[in-house]
């Protein structure tokens, strides 16, 4: 895929895909939650599955964490499953999303570039 294929703001290197199970009762206000979430911006794609109560989203990991989409759901009562393999997915998800957050901020360094010059020289 290239740039050209996502949304606005959205680096395909910086993208992931995660599907979590959701505990909701009302249809209504996960649709509710996803035209929010769906508002964010370096979101690519957002899609909720009724049958299996499966929310999918994809979204560039240096702008988007789990954590925010997390509290977009929040506010309309929408939990995510308290089962344990959710909950280990949900952290793994979130370690991820913050070590490419990092990476994006990161400058890179090499030792092979000369040092910086001083403007005082030793004698």
């Amino acid at each position: 895929m290239s740039n050209n294929d996502h949304r606005a703001g959205v680096r395909e290197i910086n993208l992931v895909n995660r599907t979590l199970k959701l505990n909701a009762e009302s249809v209504n206000e996960v649709r509710k939650a996803i035209k929010e979430i769906d508002l964010l911006v370096g979101l690519d794609s957002v899609a909720y599955d009724s049958d299996q109560n499966l929310l999918s989203v994809a979204y560039d990991a240096s702008k988007v964490d789990l954590t925010m989409i997390e509290e977009k759901l929040g506010i309309f009562g929408v939990e995510i499953n308290s089962g344990w393999w959710t909950h280990l997915k949900e952290e793994y998800y979130k370690f991820i999303d913050q070590n490419i957050k990092d990476n994006a901020e990161h400058t890179p360094w090499s030792c092979h570039r000369s040092p910086p010059r001083t403007k005082s020289k030793r004698k």
